[in-house]
């Protein structure tokens, strides 16, 4: 449930005692957002976590204890099956999409530790999350290039483009902005794209921006050439 100001009520789980300050402080600043609990050890914000009903819950991937984020982010939505997580992870590698399967990740998103001073990123992802979106790391999407087959190889290199977007979180206008294109031209390239891609609408119980991000993380690879 959100604050009576309509703010998003967040959870905080974060053993790095300097990190987790830096992050209430920076999320402390933004006015749609709030702060109802931040805890070190996971296993107490399992216990204490529910009650302060959050909206989303950012959570280290890696803790020093046996339950890691995935884990941890799965315990809490069987009490809040509502709520959102924002993972934060060290490897640009999601591999949580692997733990939760596709049909599982609707509300989950992923984020690098070393992106967080883009407070921007932070919050997009926060969002994404409490709207039952999949948002992934801007160096995630980077790092991915379509696989040789599938349904993603045979899109254009623009509507590639538009699609990591989309898998960044980004409306409609937003892309536009940045690629310096009309957003009708957007809005009509996004629709040929699900087209393309037999993403259905919303009558299907998830949401077309979620279809396309899952296609997304399904069907793309890591581009090896970055190494190179």
């Amino acid at each position: 449930m959100k604050s009576a100001d309509g703010r998003v009520r967040l959870l905080l789980v974060e053993d790095e005692a300097l990190y987790r300050d830096l992050l209430e402080v920076a999320l402390g600043r933004d006015p749609s957002l709030t702060v109802v609990g931040s805890f070190a050890e996971p296993r107490e914000a399992l216990v204490l976590g529910p009650d302060l009903h959050p909206d989303v819950a950012l959570l280290d991937v890696e803790f020093g204890d046996a339950l890691n984020g995935v884990q941890l982010g799965l315990m809490l939505r069987r009490c809040l099956p509502d709520m959102g997580i924002v993972l934060l992870s060290n490897h640009s590698e999601p591999m949580f999409a692997t733990t939760l399967g596709m049909q599982g990740l609707a509300g989950w998103s992923y984020l690098l530790k070393k992106s967080l001073q883009d407070v921007e990123t932070l919050r997009r992802a926060i969002r994404g999350a409490a709207q039952r979106q999949v948002v992934l790391d801007p160096a995630v999407v980077s790092s991915l290039r379509p696989g040789n087959r599938g349904l993603l190889a045979a899109l254009t290199a623009r509507q590639y483009q538009i699609l990591g977007l989309i898998a960044q979180g980004l409306g409609n206008a937003a892309i536009a902005a940045a690629l310096g294109l009309a957003e009708k031209s957007v809005e009509n390239q996004i629709n040929l794209l699900y087209q393309q891609c037999g993403i259905e609408g919303r009558e299907v119980g998830m949401h077309p921006r979620v279809q396309a991000t899952l296609l997304y993380l399904r069907e793309s690879r890591a581009d090896t050439s970055r190494g190179a």
